[in-house]
């Protein structure tokens, strides 16, 4: 049997100087939390609690973590901890806002501002569900991820990676503005040094060299998932998981039923950043956003109608079969 997971902090709960209003998300590395400081200003309160590592009865303030797994949770801990410092040195308006960061609890807490608005992986399934050619424009795609690859582009050159870059932790305000949030860092450090049974990957928007412990990653595991996630854009489901696509490719597939509806440049775009090989993608956000950027006549291959109606009776005999397998898998996927 499983263990449970840890209970989440009680509404009303004082922490650092803010007070808990309710819990907003919980995931396996942490949990989120609506908070309020005593000016009265709402913040999101992040608090590392890995739930393969400790355990937390309702009611209490500090996580129980066993003996064998205090080394481990210690080394997660301090990556949480530097995570936070080094956001907290970043100030983009595509980049989440480290306000503080605090010990306490026997952990520790991240404090952002609170956002308000959807994931782009809430406005992917509204689109999907409309049943059109297109689940997002092209012009949408473009302009979207030149505005997140601007907020990676300076995570980057503060030496960090995010690491779990996905719909999900693409945040589009109420103001239109895309941020990136919930950087990653603990996340990999816990599944390289742990000895885990299940990789601590979102599948189809993780880099192959995620799952090995022999590689190296950099920028280019990043735009990795910057290309699936504008895969995930135009074809309203995430690509195949990484190592599932050695043997035959779908997602270079998928690509190609999506040509004529998505200009062959930015279908080119999104195969360089899904390389499977890392040699073989951009290597830095500023060599994708000249290719992104690049003006110019957009490149269309010009279907036979054969070829249309081909691509029209594939998609009616896959919908169903794909709305089965993947809605059951959205919220494990994104």
């Amino acid at each position: 049997m499983a263990n449970p997971k840890p209970s989440s902090l009680m509404p009303g709960t004082p922490i650092g100087g803010y007070r808990v209003i309710r819990r907003v998300a919980a995931g396996g590395f942490g949990v989120v939390y609506l908070a309020a400081g005593d000016d009265g200003q709402q913040v999101a309160i992040k608090e590392y609690l890995p739930a393969s590592l400790v355990s937390r009865a309702p009611g209490q303030l500090q996580p129980q973590i066993s003996p064998e797994k205090l080394s481990l949770y210690r080394l997660g801990l301090k990556s949480f901890f530097e995570e936070g410092r080094s956001l907290a040195q970043i100030s983009h308006p595509s980049v989440v806002s480290v306000l503080n960061f605090f010990r306490e609890n026997e952990t520790v807490y991240m404090v952002t501002n609170f956002l308000e608005g959807a994931s782009l992986q809430d406005f992917i399934v509204t689109a999907r569900n409309l049943r059109q050619a297109k689940v997002f424009r092209e012009s949408t795609i473009r302009s979207l991820f030149d505005e997140v690859l601007r907020g990676l582009r300076i995570v980057h050159q503060h030496k960090m990676l995010h690491l779990d870059i996905k719909p999900a932790n693409v945040f589009i305000t109420d103001d239109n503005k895309a941020v990136l949030i919930d950087f990653g860092a603990a996340r990999e450090v816990l599944s390289k040094e742990g000895n885990f049974i299940r990789p601590m990957y979102t599948p189809g928007f993780a880099a192959p060299e995620m799952y090995r412990r022999d590689t190296t990653m950099g920028p280019w595991t990043d735009i990795y998932a910057i290309g699936a996630c504008m895969f995930a854009c135009m074809h309203g489901f995430p690509p195949s998981d990484a190592p599932q696509r050695a043997p035959e490719d779908k997602t270079l597939n998928t690509l190609k039923r999506l040509q004529g509806v998505y200009s062959d440049d930015l279908l080119e775009i999104v195969h360089w950043c899904m390389e499977l090989d890392p040699q073989k993608r951009p290597q830095t956000v500023f060599a994708l956003q000249k290719e992104l950027n690049r003006t110019g006549a957009r490149r269309y291959t010009q279907l036979t109608v054969g070829d249309k109606v081909k691509l029209q009776f594939d998609s009616v005999m896959t919908s169903t079969k794909k709305t089965v397998l993947m809605v059951t898998q959205i919220g494990k996927n994104f």
